[in-house]
């Protein structure tokens, strides 16, 4: 009985995270073109499957809890040993770890695409604002500054 619930939860979670990791995916496009409109869409549509795989989470974690095992992977291979469907359950158990890995890394990726972007903007209005010149490189191609500092307001 635990064991057909667990292997429903893994299998309803491992279509939630097939669907996370393509918007994911989408949403890196997304911040490569620039396109505000569709980052706003894309968050909206990961918001339930995060809450969903989430609420999964923590019931096979209580389903695990409550049968005196460990919410981990030694859990699930005790329960398994019990269970006539043992094989299939780590297997979609690894399956679901798997991509829940592939998320995390995809959202670093993207996490880190962000915060490059944002750097360059700062810069950017850093310019603009006259708070900071840019580096060019002198003739021996070093970084040169210019000394004279002005806004481009006031150029």
């Amino acid at each position: 009985m635990h064991s057909i619930r667990l292997l429903e939860l893994f299998t309803l979670d491992i279509g939630s995270a097939e669907q996370l990791l393509e918007l994911i995916d989408s949403e890196f496009q997304a911040l490569s073109d620039r396109q505000l409109p569709r980052l706003q869409s894309i968050l909206t549509e990961k918001l339930p499957l995060l809450t969903l795989l989430d609420q999964h989470g923590k019931e096979r974690s209580q389903l695990l809890i409550s049968l005196g095992l460990s919410a981990d992977r030694v859990g699930i291979q005790a329960l398994a040993a019990k269970s006539s469907q043992s094989e299939e359950l780590l297997e979609r158990g690894d399956q679901l770890n798997a991509l829940l890995e592939r998320c995390q890394a995809a959202n670093l990726r993207n996490g880190r695409l962000i915060r490059s972007s944002q750097a360059s903007a700062n810069s950017m209005l850093g310019i603009l604002r006259g708070n900071e010149t840019p580096s060019l490189y002198d003739s021996r191609g070093s970084a040169a500054r210019i000394v004279q500092q002005r806004p481009l307001s006031q150029a």
